[in-house]
């Protein structure tokens, strides 16, 4: 492995743990479910040799990161002043903000509720999702009528984090596997997703795990991951889905907000986020009037940075380099 400078910074009650590589304007790297700031190890140097100070933090609950035992702990208001807290700590007033996945979910809102801090915002894999008229939990309830609604199955304390931990390497394996594009591209495992599932299985059995790694993901990738949720568990992580209707009751200031920072945003084409959020894909360029670039990148699936690194960071650097002021 890499080595990288690891740091710990005190930023909204917690200590957060990040890397930081590189001087110049700042850049914050955001990772998603299940995942960490390694998730951008093949982004952190890269963005660094070009002239940015690139910051990737584990986010709240996450690697050496504090988990907080409350599940209201997690709600969008805290994960966004965790953000805004860490900017001011690094010393800086503002930063280009890139999330992915959940770190794309948190992105948005901060852009919306920060725009003089967040001046550019990278949204990977999760476009743009407006606050909707209906609360979340009766659409999981529509959703989860013939087949479990992973969201939904998410929600019960103890439940889906006492599967995962039986196994954490393999737990992660599949979670990893079963949303790439390698397994969207293989003819009997594509018909597997994790997103929705029978209703007689435990989420775990809807995963596939496969009997060789994918390009993309080495053992050493998976052994890093697997050490970091095996410190942390999965309680943290999960309680961030936990809080989608408390976010939702705690935000209807947000209604009809526009992000109209410079913006991109990267996915690809393999991804199973597009067909659940269509419509919000659809209509990225009315949502992010400073849309600079709406990117589908061929053969990868959910964990595009990483699937596709190279086309990823040639897309960010000429966003950071020529996107809108």
């Amino acid at each position: 492995m890499k080595k990288y400078q690891h740091r710990f910074a005190y930023a909204n009650r917690i200590r957060i743990h990040y890397v930081e590589e590189g001087e110049g304007p700042l850049v914050l790297l955001c990772h998603g479910w299940p995942e960490s700031w390694y998730s951008w190890r093949h982004q952190i140097n890269a963005l660094a040799a070009q002239g940015y100070r690139v910051v990737a933090p584990d986010q709240r609950g996450y690697g050496l990161t504090d988990a907080p035992p409350r599940v209201e702990d997690y709600g969008v208001l805290q994960l966004v002043g965790d953000l805004a807290g860490l900017v001011q700590e690094l010393g800086e007033s503002n930063a280009i903000l890139v999330g992915h996945d959940w770190g794309a979910m948190v992105a948005a809102p901060a852009a919306l509720l920060r725009p003089d801090m967040f001046t550019k915002v990278g949204l990977l894999s999760v476009p743009y999702m407006p606050r909707r008229p209906v609360r979340p939990a009766a659409r999981f309830h529509m959703s989860s009528q013939e087949k479990h609604f992973y969201q939904e199955y998410f929600q019960q304390v103890g439940k889906v984090e006492s599967e995962l931990e039986i196994d954490v390497r393999r737990s992660l394996l599949g979670v990893l596997y079963t949303g790439s594009g390698e397994c969207r591209k293989h003819p009997e495992h594509r018909k597997s997703s994790f997103l929705s599932f029978d209703k007689r299985k435990h989420f775990v059995d809807s995963l596939i795990v496969p009997d060789a790694l994918p390009e993309w993901l080495t053992d050493e990738d998976l052994d890093f991951y697997a050490s970091e949720f095996k410190h942390s568990g999965f309680r943290g992580p999960i309680n961030w889905y936990r809080n989608v209707d408390r976010n939702w009751e705690n935000t209807p200031f947000l209604d009809g907000a526009k992000i109209r920072q410079p913006a991109i945003f990267i996915t690809g084409e393999l991804d199973g986020v597009l067909k659940m959020a269509a419509k919000e894909y659809e209509d990225l360029e009315t949502n992010v009037p400073g849309l600079c670039g709406k990117h589908l990148i061929k053969d990868a699936g959910h964990w595009v940075q990483q699937e596709k690194p190279g086309e990823v960071n040639a897309l960010l650097l000429d966003f950071f380099r020529n996107g809108a002021e």
